[in-house]
């Protein structure tokens, strides 16, 4: 069976990455562009290469020009951004995404790395992840950002929210820093499926409910809402976000660029003490705490 491959030449790879698997790529790998290997990265740095090239396959039947306009739409470098398309036969793409993937690490202890793949660090908590279809592998900088927050606060007990969850990597990641419990929103199939799969490989599925498009989400008292998506749905879905969220809960927003943040602050901005922004290669993480006197309605 053969498969088309888009080959992405970009300053940006990890978000290239994203909006491929966003477009529907079957699988997604990072290549150095030019033969220049990194060599020796210090501890916990999972280094790219100067010039990275992402490649992404999709079925024979894909409408690739569409995945381009997307791209060139969303990806800063306007003409300077370098795509071209070829055809390539069947092999397993997952387990290449394994094979070539490091274990990367946030915070103090928590590391994220596949499940063919082991960290023995002394007091280690590890994310075992398959991405499957599902995109969110912690390399792009936004799910950095969000990790990063949720390896650096005090989670023990807290029923999490995790909307647009994807792989379930950051509900996940929670639930083994010691949040009691997560539920899991994405209107991809796909992504509820990655996420269920993770969170058994994980053993935390009895303590994670995975809600698809066929299932109604009823907004709960969640001590975190986590929001890893894009700007323009953060800001539409900022009422059904802060009903879900507690007084004096915290909320973690990401997937915006820097251009974006202010108009996403200002959606929440009502009921939201804001901590400052994060800001990692043109992203934008908000994090805040709900008012105590709030209802966020």
């Amino acid at each position: 069976m053969a498969f088309l491959q888009l080959r992405v030449l970009s300053a940006h790879p990890e978000f290239a990455e994203e909006l491929l698997m966003a477009c529907g790529a079957l699988s997604v790998s990072l290549i150095d562009a030019d033969d220049d290997p990194v060599l020796e990265p210090a501890p916990g740095e999972t280094p790219l290469w100067s010039r990275t090239v992402a490649l992404g396959l999709f079925d024979i039947e894909a409408d690739i020009e569409h995945v381009r306009n997307m791209l060139r739409e969303h990806l800063p470098e306007g003409d300077a951004l370098q795509l071209s398309t070829e055809r390539v036969e069947d092999q397993d793409w997952v387990r290449v995404w394994l094979k070539d993937c490091p274990p990367l690490k946030f915070g103090e202890r928590l590391w994220v790395c596949p499940h063919e793949k082991q960290v023995n660090e002394p007091g280690c908590v590890t994310v075992l992840l398959d991405p499957g279809l599902a995109f969110g592998t912690g390399t792009h900088p936004s799910t950095a950002l969000c990790l990063d927050w949720i390896a650096r606060n005090e989670l023990r007990g807290f029923q999490v929210l995790d909307f647009g969850c994807g792989s379930g990597i950051l509900g996940i990641a929670t639930l083994k820093l010691g949040a009691a419990h997560c539920t899991a929103v994405d209107i991809d199939p796909q992504a509820i499926q990655a996420t269920r799969d993770n969170a058994q490989q994980n053993a935390v599925q009895d303590r994670l409910t995975a809600l698809g498009h066929d299932r109604v989400f009823e907004p709960f008292a969640a001590d975190l809402v986590l929001g890893n998506i894009l700007a323009r749905p953060l800001i539409e879905l900022a009422p059904l976000l802060l009903a879900s969220l507690k007084p004096g809960g915290k909320i973690v927003l990401a997937g915006l660029l820097d251009r974006q943040a202010d108009d996403v602050r200002a959606a929440y901005a009502a009921h939201i003490d804001f901590e400052d922004d994060q800001r990692r290669e043109g992203w934008t993480r908000l994090a805040g705490c709900k008012r105590a006197d709030s209802s966020g309605k």
